[in-house]
């Protein structure tokens, strides 16, 4: 958490996650991983918890620098989802999987695990045997359950409220969208 603050990548105020949940702290780590040697460095501290895999797959475009750099060091090579025109995630540039491959899934930052959990459905589904999904951060205290292992270099139980019932919304504080999606 100190290299997010350091670097100005924790953020306070009102902002609305990819998730949809409205929340007082954002982790920009976009502004964490501009930074070559951090970005190297969280891939290591991550692939060592890591088991050796074939292959591992991040969401586009939170993902990208982060799971490079932990294929990087797992000497695995990476490939990344991204969203179809309908929304769903899904392996997409020629990237694909062989049957029984093993991969794991790299994400920046997790909340509910949803962005996570379709990657990981994308690769079962084209034949990937999944084994385990790493963040830098867990915003979820812990609690997301992605039906494999996972691991985070930081786990945080941060609130995040569902827009009907925030509490910034209802003193009338506008909202922030800084993440990939802007929408």
């Amino acid at each position: 958490m100190q290299t997010f603050r350091d670097t100005g990548a924790y953020l306070q105020g009102h902002f609305r996650l990819t998730s949809g949940l409205h929340s007082s702290e954002y982790l920009q780590c976009a502004l964490v991983l501009q930074h070559p040697e951090i970005a190297e460095r969280f891939g290591r501290e991550l692939a060592s918890q890591l088991d050796a895999c074939d292959v591992v797959a991040s969401p586009a475009i939170g993902g990208l620098i982060i799971g490079h750099e932990v294929a990087r060091a797992l000497g695995a090579r990476f490939i990344f989802t991204e969203r179809d025109a309908s929304g769903k995630m899904m392996l997409r540039r020629g990237f694909s999987v062989r049957s029984g491959e093993a991969a794991v899934v790299i994400e920046d930052v997790m909340t509910t695990g949803g962005s996570t959990r379709e990657v990981i459905e994308a690769l079962r589904a084209a034949g990937a045997n999944v084994l385990a999904a790493g963040s830098i951060i867990d915003r979820s205290g812990g609690r997301v359950d992605l039906g494999v292992r996972r691991v985070a270099l930081a786990t945080l139980d941060v609130v995040a409220y569902p827009p009907e019932d925030c509490p910034m919304c209802k003193k009338g504080i506008a909202v922030e969208k800084p993440g990939s999606r802007p929408t």
